[in-house]
This record gives structure tokens, sequence and C-alpha cells, in this order.
């Protein structure tokens, strides 16, 4: 696909989506904390807006956006499935909902065509065949547009969730939010890279 990996390239998009998580988004519900995908998909028993076939597509397209590495669990894991399924049902916008819905819809249909069965039946390397074709808009023909239109949404919503979960703030290596019993000043590492320096305390 490129140098970069596809996690690499989520992780860019990750950092702007979970920044529009903290302002609710999708559906603008206050509250939300970065636990919400882990606490949602605990509490969650069954799909609330998906089929079982939408929500199983939506898991494995998941996890071939934020797989599981040796640094942290992949998108499932962390329960972005649950949280996409929470949102949509959540959210006020009935167009969002129809373009998701009819994105799965399209997606099963690509795979069909070209394979003769649905995304989630489809083959490992036939399901990431179909995606390189989607992954970048930029470059997308013409024909698969609207299937590219689709993934990019379905992308940001995944990197949204997973970034926003217990999973993905530990893979961000975010620090803050801590208790520190002692404020010792910014570590000489952070301080070096910045270019910057404490001034001496002034005696008179």
């Amino acid at each position: 696909m490129s140098d970069l990996t596809r996690r690499d390239l989520v992780t860019l998009l990750g950092v702007t989506a979970a920044t529009a998580a903290c302002g609710g988004r999708p559906g603008g519900k206050s509250g939300e904390s970065e636990h919400q995908a882990d606490s949602t998909a605990l509490s969650m028993k069954a799909p609330q807006f998906f089929t079982p076939h939408e929500f199983a597509t939506v898991t494995v397209l998941a996890d071939l956006v934020i797989p599981a590495d040796d640094r942290s669990g992949g998108a499932s894991e962390a329960g972005a499935p649950a949280y996409i399924d929470f949102a949509l049902r959540e959210v006020e916008d009935d167009v969002m909902r129809l373009a998701l819905r009819g994105g799965l819809a399209w997606l099963d249909a690509e795979s069909e065509r070209r394979f003769g069965r649905t995304f989630v039946d489809a083959a490992p390397s036939q399901r990431i065949a179909i995606l390189d074709d989607i992954a970048w808009p930029a470059r997308t023909a013409p024909a698969l547009a609207n299937g590219a239109a689709f993934f990019s949404d379905l992308r940001d919503l995944v990197a949204t969730a997973f970034w926003s979960s217990r999973i993905g703030v530990r893979d961000l290596r975010y620090q803050g939010n801590q208790a520190l019993p002692e404020w010792a000043g910014c570590p000489d590492a952070a301080l070096r890279k910045l270019g910057v320096s404490y001034q001496p305390e002034r005696t008179t």
C-alpha cells in the first residue's frame, strides 16, 4: 500500500477524530468520556442499529482499519463496532444512518460482483483488494467514488471510537489526567525536544 502502514495512516487521522470526539461527535452528546467505546461494548448485548450481518461486517472492517499489534489490541477489542452502533442509534442524522447502511450494502454488492461472496465471507486478500481500491479517495476510480466516501466515513468513526477508548488512549501513550504528588517541572527530554529551558531563578 505505501511505506506507512494502514495503522500509521489511521493513527494520524485518529488524532483529529479523537479531538472531534471531545466535542461530542457524532450526535453532539455531552459527557462522552475517553472510555465511551469500552463501556458501550461492555454494556451492549446485541447491536441496536445494525443487523447481525451488518454488525459482523463493521467488526471485520474495524479490525482491518486498526488491527491488533504488539502495542495494543485492535478496534473490535476496543469496542469500536459497539460504539459505532451506539452512535448511529443516538445520532439525530438520518442521512448519516442511510449513508453507513447504504455503504455496507454497496460493499457486499462489490464483493459479490468481484468474488461471488459477501465481504464478511470473502478471503482476507479479497477484502484487502477492495479496500485498496477505496481507501484513498483522491486516486479512487470514479466508479468507486461512493465506496470511497463510505469507507472514509467509517474509518473516521472507527478512529474516533478506538482513540477514545482505554485501549486507544494507552496506544497514544497519553500521560495526562494523572495526579502528581509533586510537580518537578517539564522533563529534560521534553525541554530539549522543544529547544527551551527554564530561566534561572533571580536572586536579589
